[in-house]
């Protein structure tokens, strides 16, 4: 049974986006027990052939797209439009780039840029971290800031400092996907937290505190990925609440929060001694230069110092050296007020492109969240999308809970505005379209 609907899924006789008989309609219709028909459509969902959706019924899933998208990065052909991953780029960086390497072609320190480093970054690194936080009206203290590669790489040292595997870690329903695979990779369990238009659902988290043994929070606060929302402050106050009433850590990632202009003050700032904040340059400056920053307590310095050093050891010298040039010089502070209007005006593009269906954004954020209609399958919309050469996220993804939600994520700021309206327009039709098929 399971082989021949395997091969019927397989040849395209079962139409992705096709809805299954019921478990009691397949057993009826192949004279088998309702608990074989439902063992069947478990193996055919543990290869990756169909889907199921609580209360909507098994779907076949539709293998023209790759397993694992959007989590995993997959080839864009060179004359697709990748509304995927969002790297921007902006005019004239590559000459920034050109001038900072002269300078440190030029300067006194360059052999020490050749040796090893320390795990927790240069004291002179560390406290450009500092000055640039401090801009933002966040006061930290130097022994506070470690260096890492990157923002995942931030999360990864975070989970193995303050985690063991069976933890429970409190995430919002629709989450980043870095953090899944890190879940998944350090068998964390993952507890879902409903959401509202604000935020995390407050009331739901403090239920699941009291219910589950819940070790850590991990949230994004300021600009959520993928859904745009900033938490406000007396929210962020009542969730440092929570989390220090449960006794759990709270990993604050901020890698988006360059995008939002003057938002509350971080939870590293309202919970120094409960949160782990970790961000980068990756997002605001550029995707190449894998460099990021997490500020701790100071309990669980030491802790991070040797996850460091069992991942990396440090951070790449030169690349950690180029990234604190431009926080001490303003370069990234430009960058960042550039982005912001980049992002202002693909998202105001988006908005006339996209007219009448409904958006999940914010303002000034890479992304747009389009939830589809009823009757709409994801999938079969990706799949359409690919044929047409776009690239585009189904929720699959970014989904913590037994259900995954009918929608799509467009990333706005890895290609051209004129190749970016374009690829919108043939989005909106398509997703019109498939709420008719």
């Amino acid at each position: 049974m399971v082989d021949a609907l395997a091969s019927q899924i397989r040849t395209g006789r079962l139409v992705g986006g096709s809805r299954l008989p019921t478990h009691r309609t397949l057993a009826e219709r192949e004279g088998i027990a309702v608990v074989t028909a439902t063992r069947v459509y478990a193996e055919l969902q543990s290869m990756g052939l169909v889907s199921r959706e609580q209360g909507r019924g098994t779907f076949v899933r539709d293998l023209a797209i790759p397993a694992g998208h959007g989590i995993d990065q997959q080839v864009v052909a060179a004359d697709a439009v990748d509304l995927n991953f969002n790297y921007p780029a902006l005019p004239g960086q590559a000459d920034q780039l050109r001038a900072v390497l002269r300078e440190l072609a030029t300067s006194g320190d360059l052999d020490a840029l050749l040796r090893y480093q320390p795990h927790r970054g240069r004291p002179r690194d560390r406290a450009s971290v500092v000055r640039y936080l401090r801009r933002r009206g966040v006061s930290v203290d130097v022994d506070r800031v470690l260096m890492v590669s990157g923002a995942q790489h931030g999360l990864a040292v975070s989970v193995m400092a303050t985690l063991s595997p069976g933890d429970v870690v409190a995430v919002d329903a629709l989450t980043y996907p870095g953090f899944k695979v890190l879940a998944e990779a350090f068998h964390l369990e993952l507890a879902p937290i409903r959401s509202t238009p604000q935020g995390s659902d407050l009331d739901d988290l403090e239920r699941l505190c009291a219910t589950r043994p819940v070790r850590a929070i991990y949230t994004m606060p300021t600009l959520h990925n993928p859904l745009g929302w900033v938490m406000s402050a007396a929210n962020r106050e009542r969730f440092a609440q929570i989390a220090r009433r449960c006794g759990a850590v709270i990993i604050e990632d901020a890698s988006y929060a360059y995008l939002a202009k003057d938002p509350p003050p971080p939870l590293v700032e309202m919970a120094p001694d409960l949160t782990v904040h970790v961000s980068g340059v990756s997002k605001s400056v550029a995707s190449g230069l894998r460099v990021g920053y997490v500020v701790a307590p100071p309990a669980l310095v030491s802790a991070l110092e040797r996850a460091i050093r069992a991942t990396t050891w440090n951070t790449p010298a030169l690349t950690t050296a180029i990234a604190c040039r431009w926080m001490d010089d303003g370069t990234v502070d430009s960058l960042e007020e550039e982005k912001r209007a980049d992002a202002s005006a693909r998202q105001a593009l988006a908005r006339r492109e996209l007219n009448g269906l409904r958006l999940v954004a914010h303002r000034s954020s890479y992304f747009v969240w389009l939830p589809l209609a009823e009757d709409s399958r994801a999938d079969r919309l990706t799949a359409a999308l690919a044929r047409q050469q776009i690239s585009v996220t189904t929720a699959a993804p970014f989904t913590t809970t037994a259900h995954t939600p009918q929608a799509i994520r467009l990333a706005l700021g890895s290609t051209d505005l004129d190749r970016l309206r374009t690829a919108l327009r043939v989005v909106r039709r398509e997703v019109v379209e498939d709420a008719y098929t």
